[in-house]
């Protein structure tokens, strides 16, 4: 288990705004210098998140219900795999597109709320890591943690890689990686029966059974029939393909949106350009002015002075001649 300072640490960083995410990570380890040097240098050690990890953390820490109601479709769909009920997978599915379309619309929402709104292809992304909560146990964890690091994806076989997916793993609870067996309930009664009905003396040591009498008595899981298993692989075959085009469906909504705003962007900046060149023209020509201007400026002011020096002459001749 983590150092609970350590972990609240990362709480803090996790759960703030990412931009400034550096700046507060310095400043939380300046701060525990002072006091514990390993603390500092952990602090220091904790890596900034994704964009779109980031505001799934959000979601986790400003959500959580949004996250409770994905973890809790995602055991029913994993207890429907584990039954091979096709019929409910199907269903389950259907109601996974619902919830991941309303949770990608609530992280877009806190995200514009902490001031850094999420693209298509970050909102994509946020959809895919959701998508793997509802397929792994593990990945809803590291989610509901509120300290992701990436993107996780599930491929519906194997479980999702959470290698440098999560900070301080160690604080994650523990999933177990496969259900544990218990022998059927009446195996045992039957075992239990047999102990009571023929007791063995106490005086004769219980001879051990044959290696491959006992091999027999062990009552063996029944195997699901082909026609059920081929029936649930068939629907999550259906599920993923409806899952990829519809995917593929707002990548290429995206994509348009993208190409619509770059020629209309196209089109501002051409405006721009012309504005600006008519501008320069307007300047250079002010420019021109300016220096005509000043240049028959300079040469008014020296006629003037010229003319003043003119008139004072003219008139002290006028008052010689008035005083002769």
């Amino acid at each position: 288990m983590e150092d609970e300072a350590l972990v609240d640490s990362a709480d803090r960083l996790y759960a703030g705004d990412l931009d400034g995410f550096i700046t507060a990570r310095a400043a939380a380890a300046k701060e525990a210098a002072g006091q514990d040097k390993e603390l500092a240098a952990a602090i220091r050690a904790l890596p900034k998140p994704s964009v779109a990890a980031w505001a799934v953390n959000m979601l986790a820490r400003q959500r959580p219900d949004v996250l409770a109601g994905l973890s809790a479709l995602g055991e029913r769909m994993r207890s429907a795999q584990e039954s091979l009920d096709a019929a409910a997978l199907r269903s389950l599915a259907r109601e996974r597109r619902t919830l991941l379309a309303a949770a990608v619309d609530t992280a877009r929402t806190v995200a514009a709320e902490q001031g850094r709104p999420i693209s298509g292809p970050m909102a994509a992304d946020v959809e895919e890591t959701l998508r793997a909560l509802t397929a792994d146990e593990g990945a809803a964890a590291a989610v509901a943690s509120g300290r992701l690091l990436k993107v996780l994806s599930a491929d519906g076989v194997n479980q999702v890689d959470l290698g440098g997916a999560v900070a301080l793993p160690g604080t994650l609870p523990t999933v177990s990686s496969s259900p544990k067996s218990t022998p059927p309930p009446a195996a045992l009664d039957t075992t239990a029966a047999r102990t009571r009905t023929t007791p063995q003396p106490a005086s004769q040591p219980r001879p051990a059974k044959p290696r491959l009498e006992a091999v027999r008595q062990t009552p063996r899981p029944a195997s699901p029939p082909a026609l059920e298993r081929a029936k649930a692989a068939h629907a999550e075959a259906q599920a993923a393909e409806e899952n990829a085009s519809r995917r593929s469906a707002d990548l290429q909504a995206d994509a348009e949106q993208a190409r619509t705003e770059i020629a209309e962007l196209q089109q501002e900046t051409a405006g721009l350009r012309e504005r600006l060149k008519a501008a320069e023209e307007r300047l250079e020509n002010a420019r021109r002015k300016l220096a005509a201007t000043s240049a028959e400026a300079k040469q008014a002011a020296r006629a003037a002075d010229k003319a003043s020096r003119a008139a004072m002459l003219a008139h002290e001749r006028v008052l010689r001649l008035d005083s002769n």
